[in-house]
């Protein structure tokens, strides 16, 4: 089994900055994948930046410009540095990973979650 830790949330005025980190630990052989989603009252949870073992790196078109994924493979983390902030932005951000297990399964795992909060 394979823990998410998410940290990093909380309150900030519009135009702001927050970074959103994210350890993975656990019977892991390999991460592929390290994803952030987010989720608004009321509203599905949406992928907002995702990138892979390869190093390959997408944004949903939301935050481009804004929003920078990164990951540390040797330590099994994932990071979000959110900038230029906007209210639309306020959601529970989760942390997702798409792993390889110890017994060579592949699973998911998702974080806790994390608040985001932007006020205008």
């Amino acid at each position: 089994q394979v823990q998410l830790v998410e940290s990093g949330g909380g309150l900030v005025q519009a135009g702001g900055s927050l970074r959103l980190s994210c350890a993975a630990s656990g019977n892991i052989f390999s991460i592929n994948n390290m994803d952030w989603y987010r989720q608004a009252p009321g509203k599905q949870r949406d992928l907002v930046a995702s990138t892979s073992r390869g190093g390959s790196i997408n944004y949903a078109d939301s935050v481009k410009g804004r929003f920078t994924i990164s990951r540390d493979n040797a330590k099994n983390t994932v990071y979000l540095q959110m900038n230029s902030l906007k209210p639309e932005d306020t959601a529970v951000y989760y942390c997702h990973a798409a792993y390889t297990s110890s017994r060579r399964n592949r699973e998911n795992a998702w974080g806790q979650g994390t608040q985001v909060t932007v006020s205008s």
